[in-house]
């Protein structure tokens, strides 16, 4: 079986047309582990140049990480999508050429799809980034190609150049209740998205008001909504920006999703008794502990390597913030299910620059 890269394109521009960017990234489709970035300002366009621009940019670092890799290419511009998929005509001059362009890049290798902003946000940081820079008047651009680092307690890849620089907390916080939570049922990665119940966002509220918050320079969140809604309380509250990562997102649990505990031991014990035992086994239609954690500890390296030094709030959901804690101090995914957070609790872990951590506090509520 090929390898499937999965590529998450955008662009925009402050005017329509512009200050304009574009970003894109490349992933293991079957990980989310992130293998390549790119960004770059382009003076003034319109928002459609800009993603056609992104598309083509992110097919481009696509072959460069596997020239004989599947592509799947997914963008919140349905424009291009229905264009490239061959569905919509490209009427304007500009498109055409920028379309035949892409077109000469992807072969009969690459099928496109569309997906909602709120799953596109790291390909859209990118592109905010770089309209940013158009605006200011600045040549800027972004490109990496190397893999993320692999599992452990704190890869080369996160540490500070400096051996001898301060340290890095994060401060996990997970998400305040929600009526599912509430009612103990699993809600995962694709599942009902609910939003925060009137005992989460008192739980949000604070969170946002406890110590461990205070005089953090940002707060990276999931995309999910009742990571949202916390994150949004812990941000206004310290007057600092919210930035979307969905390699924070919950765990994919599938068939499972929305049901509780008892009603998934019923329906599939061997299953679930597999899950619980093992971070290769993944529910019915869902994605292992192994693969949850490829892409949280990417994610993981990548907060490390922006925020270095810095104190970061880390708002997500139970799976990721366990592995996290799990990563520092060394413990197999067979410790994973039994670890308990508390909705809008705080776990306090502090990265150093030479790469070793330590974990300063767990579950504070």
């Amino acid at each position: 079986m090929s390898r499937v890269l999965r590529i998450e394109a955008d662009g925009g521009s402050r005017g329509n047309p512009g200050p304009a960017g574009f970003g894109a990234v490349v992933k293991d489709a079957a990980t989310g582990e992130v293998l390549a970035e790119v960004a770059e300002s382009i003076g003034k366009a319109t928002n459609n140049v800009a993603e056609y621009r992104g598309l083509i940019a992110g097919l481009r670092a696509a072959q460069a990480v596997d020239p004989d890799a599947r592509v799947e290419v997914r963008m919140d511009s349905k424009l291009v999508v229905e264009q490239m998929s061959g569905r919509w005509q490209v009427k304007h001059a500009d498109m055409r050429v920028l379309a035949q362009e892409a077109r000469s890049l992807a072969g009969s290798h690459v099928d496109y799809g569309w997906i909602p902003r709120a799953q596109n946000s790291h390909a859209d940081r990118l592109a905010n980034e770089a309209m940013d820079a158009a605006a200011a008047g600045r040549q800027w651009q972004r490109a990496t190609t190397e893999p993320a680092a692999a599992p452990g307690p704190a890869s080369a890849a996160s540490r500070a150049v400096d051996p001898d620089g301060p340290p890095t907390t994060i401060v996990l916080v997970r998400h305040g209740s929600t009526l599912l939570t509430e009612q103990r049922r699993v809600s995962g990665r694709y599942g009902e998205d609910p939003e925060l119940s009137e005992r989460g966002v008192a739980e949000a509220e604070a969170a946002a008001a406890c110590r461990e918050v205070q005089g953090a320079d940002v707060v990276v969140s999931s995309t999910m909504r009742r990571s949202r809604q916390t994150a949004d309380a812990i941000a206004e509250r310290l007057g600092v920006r919210v930035v979307v990562d969905p390699q924070w997102d919950e765990t994919d649990f599938g068939d499972w999703d929305g049901l509780t505990s008892a009603e998934v031991v019923k329906r599939w014990p061997r299953e679930f008794a597999a899950w619980n035992d093992s971070g290769d086994a993944a529910p019915p239609g869902g994605e292992s502990l192994r693969t949850v954690e490829r892409r949280v500890l990417a994610a993981r390296d990548e907060v490390l390597r922006r925020w270095a030094g810095q104190r970061v709030v880390l708002v997500t959901h139970g799976d990721p913030l366990r592995v996290l804690l799990r990563s520092v101090l060394g413990a197999g995914p067979q410790v994973q299910r039994r670890i308990h957070v508390d909705p809008g609790s705080r776990t306090l872990l502090r990265y150093r620059a030479d790469g070793s951590s330590e974990v300063l506090a767990v579950n504070r509520v």
